[in-house]
């Protein structure tokens, strides 16, 4: 039975990480398409991609909001109310901006609004850590992937369809009034205390938290862990969309296959592995969600092999978001429990960073694999990587070095 406070923690966690997707998503999925129709340049349309960087550097920044804060509010509270305030008032300026006319000072605004969107997450995912008791953990991560999934459905999804509708200021001020309203749940929350990283405030020993991760017993093995795990996912469904278009599939039938359906069924997702992590433990959590990943991408091999009617493609789409998200939710869960309370914001920063640079690596390799060896190729390879991400957890994770006393 969960309690009223469990309840309270999980829908703060929920709001917060709804509303950190809702403009990150419509940033990269809803604007390219709406810019499109606009007349503006594929070419400065691709430039949208240069909003991702500071995601790659969260480690850097982490430890110095681990560090400092100015106010008697909550630590990490603080810089939430902080760097929400600054993205609603910087999408606000973006609403103000032609998008023809003033691009440049545009998709200078979209940085800086992505790069606040960045900070909060640091910050977030630090008060995720101290907020949540060990055996809540679970719960509490499958709560913040399907609020991230949930987020992505409205920001990638509702978003794009306002501004069919309303236009671009009506629904750029839309946006910044829901990240307002998300506010709600973090201004009633009371953050547990927590002691300095470190005696002397000097700026540069901050950073002495980036060393200090990497020197913890068997924290290597779980870096390698997650450079590996959940590639084969990321090199498959880069694939899948193209295949899509290959195949003949509209826009409007892709949106709705990926945009919608399979991240909602990606909450559900996230939601169950939530529930089962802590009866099955961490260690079969991540083997049993990678075996069902591993299943999920090779029904991908169907309409690659030309099985391409919509019951297909829509089975393997949901399939792959279903699985994708409860093995994030497992991995999410150990990186929290890989986090000391006092550098949360860093630790858990420095394993994201890792997670989401092999990511993007994987992800550009889909390509190249593709190029080689076709959709069938690159399929199979992805299902043989994901096999082989379950073979390494067998061997490489240790459960003794997994929770962190807090």
């Amino acid at each position: 039975m969960i309690s009223t406070k469990s309840w309270k923690k999980l829908g703060l966690l929920g709001s917060l990480y709804m509303s950190q997707f809702i403009p990150t998503m419509f940033l990269f999925q809803a604007l390219p398409v709406f810019m499109r129709q606009q007349g503006v340049s594929r070419q400065a349309i691709g430039l949208l991609s240069l909003l991702i960087l500071p995601s790659m550097f969260n480690f850097l920044w982490s430890p110095l909001l681990d560090r400092y804060s100015f106010t008697s509010v909550g630590h990490y509270q603080f810089w939430i109310i902080c760097f929400q305030l600054l993205i609603a008032c910087t999408t606000v300026a973006g609403g103000l901006l032609d998008i023809q006319h003033n691009f440049i000072a545009l998709l200078i605004c979209l940085f800086v609004m992505c790069f606040f969107c960045c900070l909060q997450n640091i910050a977030t995912d630090a008060l995720a850590v101290g907020l949540l008791d060990v055996n809540e953990r679970g719960l509490g991560n499958g709560v913040q992937i399907g609020g991230s999934y949930l987020g992505a459905v409205i920001g990638g999804g509702v978003m794009l369809s306002l501004l069919n509708y309303w236009g671009w200021k009506a629904t750029m001020f839309t946006l910044a009034l829901l990240v307002i309203i998300a506010l709600l749940p973090v201004l009633q929350h009371k953050e547990r205390s927590r002691k300095p990283v470190f005696e002397s405030r000097h700026p540069t020993l901050a950073w002495k938290s980036l060393v200090k991760f990497f020197r913890r017993p068997g924290i290597w093995r779980w870096v390698i862990i997650l450079m590996i795990y959940l590639k084969g996912s990321a090199i498959a469904s880069t694939m899948y969309r193209p295949f899509l278009v290959d195949i003949g599939l509209s826009l409007g039938e892709i949106g709705l296959l990926l945009g919608v359906v399979s991240y909602s069924t990606g909450v559900l997702g996230a939601l169950m592995a939530g529930l089962l992590i802590n009866p099955l433990g961490r260690k079969r959590s991540l083997i049993f969600f990678g075996l069902l990943q591993a299943v999920s991408i090779a029904i991908y091999l169907l309409p690659a092999f030309g099985v391409s009617n919509l019951p297909i493609l829509y089975l393997a789409a949901i399939s792959v978001q279903f699985s994708t998200s409860m093995a994030s939710t497992a991995t999410s869960t150990i990186m929290m429990d890989k986090s000391e309370l006092e550098t949360s914001g860093t630790d858990y920063s420095i394993q994201g960073s890792v997670a989401s640079f092999s990511g993007i690596v994987a992800a550009a390799t889909s390509g190249i694999i593709a190029e080689a060896f076709g959709y069938q190729g690159v399929f199979a390879i992805s299902v043989a990587i994901a096999v082989f991400g379950v073979g390494v957890i067998g061997i490489a994770f240790d459960d003794t070095r997994t929770l962190t006393p807090q």
